[in-house]
């Protein structure tokens, strides 16, 4: 897995043996900052689900600011501190170990907001629309933020969870990425 443009482009990253993981493609995160907007300078991003780091470190590759990783996982987080440090990001990131509900509910507890927020969980397990509720409920998102959920083709989810309505899905294989931004309630 390597990190696909920006300063740091054509970087591997380490993924833990062992470890159920399910990466996101190469073609399928390229052809997502595809459709992103090119200039992430500045932005804020909240990984959930984060793994490696994959997601949240193509962003900082290509301007993003700062990002919150969250993973349940400790061998995850220890892969995304190797890799944070590996790559010099380390100061730009927060890196926390704890189920993804309890994580959302504690940062807007905190009133963080973010720009960009990705969302990878495990398939066809019900994560995708319970975590979308979350999000829209608990407004972590800021004004034309975007939410980005990959999950499987067979997950049906809806156009809309509160505030948050579906702009945009992608299919790419199995896979399907829904992009949610804020709307009218």
């Amino acid at each position: 897995m390597r990190v696909v443009a920006g300063k740091i482009k054509g970087h591997r990253l380490r993924v833990p043996k062992g470890h159920d993981l399910r990466p996101t493609a190469s073609r399928v995160k390229e052809a997502l900052f595809n459709i992103l907007p090119h200039d992430l300078a500045g932005l804020r991003v909240l990984d959930l689900f984060a793994g490696t780091g994959n997601l949240s470190i193509e962003a900082l590759s290509r301007g993003a600011a700062q990002a919150v990783l969250v993973d349940a996982s400790r061998k995850a987080a220890v892969a995304i501190r190797e890799n944070l440090r590996a790559l010099a990001l380390s100061n730009s990131c927060e890196v926390w170990i704890a189920p993804v509900l309890k994580a959302v509910r504690a940062l807007a507890r905190r009133g963080e907001k973010f720009d960009l927020i990705f969302l990878d969980p495990p398939y066809e397990k019900g994560w995708v629309g319970k975590i979308l509720r979350l999000l829209a409920d608990e407004d972590l998102l800021r004004a034309r933020g975007t939410v980005v959920a990959e999950h499987s083709v067979r997950e049906k989810i809806a156009e809309r969870y509160g505030r948050l309505r579906l702009r945009d899905q992608r299919r790419y294989g199995a896979t399907l990425l829904s992009f949610f931004e804020y709307g009218t309630a």
